[in-house]
């Protein structure tokens, strides 16, 4: 069975950081892109990061470039979301999903993700 569990939620203080990980089975884990999403209360989920499997090359939305920094480690089918200098706005719960394919553009969208992971709540308080 195909499996991606996201975990590291937390609460933490406005400035803070948190590090999220999602973990892979039951698929070829070299063969796809790993993605992060977030979704707050009220609106529309949208793409945090994303980074290629196959050759390490990363994609972040402009609302966490410099703070969020998205890893890899394919020996452990894991991977990592370093989330530094939170703030509210990036309270929401985060979710991670396998991306078959052709990464750009398709990152940004949802609808192309071929699995999907439970989710992971941050509250960053201010």
């Amino acid at each position: 069975d195909v499996q991606l569990q996201a975990s590291g939620g937390g609460l933490v203080q406005a400035g803070g950081s948190l590090r999220l990980s999602c973990a892979a089975s039951g698929f070829t884990f070299d063969d796809y892109a790993i993605g992060w999403f977030r979704q707050a209360p009220g609106k529309e989920r949208e793409g945090v990061s994303c980074i290629s499997s196959s050759d390490g090359s990363t994609y972040y939305a402009d609302s966490v470039k410099g703070r969020f920094t998205i890893s890899s480690d394919n020996a452990k089918n894991t991977v990592y979301l370093q989330m530094n200098s939170l703030k509210p706005e990036d309270t929401a719960v985060y979710y991670c999903a396998a991306l078959g394919g052709t990464i750009v553009p398709r990152w940004r969208s949802l609808y192309e993700y071929d699995y999907w992971g439970q989710g992971t709540l941050v509250t960053v308080s201010s």
